[in-house]
């Protein structure tokens, strides 16, 4: 279940702004930001999941271009022999193709951005929806944007929108409304660093990006968390 809060400007050519906190099972490996794919472009740099091959993130930065991938329910009947893994979805998008038709994969949500211009590709084994974003500052969990029914949500949009009137320190700013949620117990409904194990889900927070991105390029930086659901500041690479 993971988060991400992303700022679209309102100006042209401003920064678009993102954090993403990633929620893995901690037993399954990762690779840190780096090109792990150097078959498709050797440009592209992103965190990759070592069982499937695929990516939780990827940017291209010469493109100026980043995508993030959230597991979403869905509906589906589809027989798991079917299915491919979701982590191919941040690669296509930042070369350009995002899902269509009748993808074969669980359902997510995908952000795709490419400079100034955010959208939101969601899945749930029925329907495929994409919703361009508005400028200003959206928050997505395993849901809709901006779902006041995600408890999440509910609880620190305001904040991410409130702290997002720093944009010469804004991850300080965003980071400072990370440190106030994790007051909460990793376990609560309104908790953005997690523990999902309660609810039924392996997933605890592991890591986190943040990235700026323009037409012309793409700055991302990554942390791990020094525990899986124990808040600490990252330190950035």
């Amino acid at each position: 279940m993971c988060t991400v809060i992303v700022s679209v400007p309102s100006a042209p050519g401003a920064p678009t702004r993102l954090l993403a906190v990633r929620d893995e099972d901690p037993a399954r490996p990762w690779n840190p930001l780096g090109a792990w794919w150097p078959e498709r472009d050797d440009r592209i740099v992103g965190v990759r999941d070592v069982r499937a091959g695929g990516a939780w993130l990827a940017a291209l930065p010469d493109a100026g271009r980043l995508a993030v991938l959230l597991n979403r329910a869905d509906v589906s009947d589809r027989p798991e022999a079917d299915l491919v893994s979701r982590g191919v979805l941040p690669l296509d998008a930042v070369q350009g193709s995002v899902p269509s038709g009748d993808p074969r994969t669980h359902g997510f949500n995908l952000v795709d951005v490419d400079g100034s211009a955010v959208r939101v590709v969601s899945w749930d084994g029925r329907d495929l929806r994409s919703r361009s974003l508005e400028p200003g500052v959206h928050m997505l969990a395993h849901d809709d944007v901006d779902d006041a029914s995600t408890a999440r949500i509910a609880a620190w949009l305001d904040a991410f929108r409130a702290a997002s009137g720093r944009p010469d320190a804004w991850i300080e700013a965003w980071l400072g409304v990370l440190d106030r949620s994790a007051e909460l117990s990793p376990d609560d409904d309104r908790a953005i660093i997690r523990d999902n194990r309660p609810h039924g889900y392996p997933t605890q927070s592991l890591l986190l990006c943040a990235a700026e991105l323009t037409s012309s390029g793409v700055d991302v930086r990554y942390g791990e968390l020094d525990h899986p659901a124990r808040w600490t500041h990252p330190s950035w690479v």
